[in-house]
């Protein structure tokens, strides 16, 4: 999979359009957030067999399980590269902690975009426990 010539541009516009969606599980969530990062830069769409299919959070993970996946970071693990977080760089998938919970993220330099209930919201990249090439 590779980055579009005009990946940059695309993300800023993909980040500002989710900035104003609420979060909604099965439509808008930390997955499906990544997902259409990666659809913007990209072109391809990750979650089309996913997106819809659930409304609650356990119920991603089951849609997840269903389709082979032992967990959400696996959806992640099994398409990208994983590299130190050292070597993050815009517009690469980090995993983190949030409020006791794995989350997904967008690297935008020193910060990450995150997707969480109240909205979008850039923490510092240190709090990446793992980060995967886009």
């Amino acid at each position: 999979m590779k980055r579009l010539p005009d990946w940059h541009n695309r993300l800023v516009v993909y980040l500002n359009q989710v900035a104003r969606t609420a979060f909604n599980p099965g439509e808008m969530d930390c997955a499906l957030f990544i997902a259409g990062a990666v659809e913007a830069m990209t072109g391809v769409d990750l979650a089309v067999e996913f997106r819809g299919r659930y409304t609650t959070v356990l119920g991603g993970l089951r849609v997840a399980k269903k389709a082979g996946f032992a967990d959400i970071p696996a959806l992640v693990e099994g398409r990208f590269a994983e590299v130190s977080p050292a070597f993050a760089q815009v517009g690469d998938i980090a995993i983190l902690q949030a409020d006791g919970e794995i989350a997904f993220g967008i690297i935008q330099g020193e910060k990450i975009y995150v997707r969480h209930p109240e909205g979008m919201a850039l923490v510092p990249l240190r709090l990446a426990e793992r980060v995967f090439k886009v």
